[in-house]
């Protein structure tokens, strides 16, 4: 009897080795499984972030981790407001940026440095491709050769004539 009752005691030993070993690979793969879902949500909520950020004008685009995000502005036509005040920081720095550049052009590549963005990432540079364009179509910028973007004539007359001599 005594046998029986200790290969009985081996068989629920082994059996709670096994199971605990079982456990384990199930904890294992819990936590896999938990990391993938996490990716799987994080993932598109960052795809959906960066959409967001793309058609978004410049002042709802976080440049920094310190910088907080604000509410979406409109750019004002050019001829509604009095002076490039009106516009967003981001849009006014484009704008300094259009004067210092003078004659050869603001790129879209310069733009993106202006704005504090990263010029390796296409994505950002066609952002601030996009930010110009909608300087132009409100009249704040003329793109008179393809990709260089200036202000009009007589924002630069305007801008040149306090200085000594006119210059840059």
């Amino acid at each position: 009897m005594r046998a029986v009752l200790e290969a009985r005691q081996k068989a629920a030993a082994v059996r709670v080795e096994d199971l605990e070993a079982e456990l384990e690979r199930v904890r294992v793969a819990l936590t896999e499984a938990e990391e993938v879902l996490r990716r799987r949500v994080i993932g598109p909520e960052q795809y959906l972030e960066a959409l967001a950020e793309g058609d978004a004008p410049a002042e709802a685009v976080v440049v920094s981790q310190t910088r907080p995000v604000g509410p979406r502005r409109a750019v004002p036509h050019r001829h509604d407001a009095a002076g490039t005040e009106v516009l967003s920081v981001d849009y006014q720095a484009l704008m300094a940026a259009a004067l210092e550049a003078g004659a050869d052009g603001l790129s879209a590549r310069r733009a993106a440095v202006v704005l504090g963005w990263d010029t390796a990432s296409a994505s950002r540079v066609e952002g601030a491709r996009a930010r110009l364009k909608r300087l132009v179509e409100r009249g704040w910028l003329i793109e008179e050769k393809p990709g260089r973007f200036t202000l009009p004539a007589t924002e630069q007359d305007t801008a040149g004539a306090g200085r000594p001599g006119g210059g840059s």
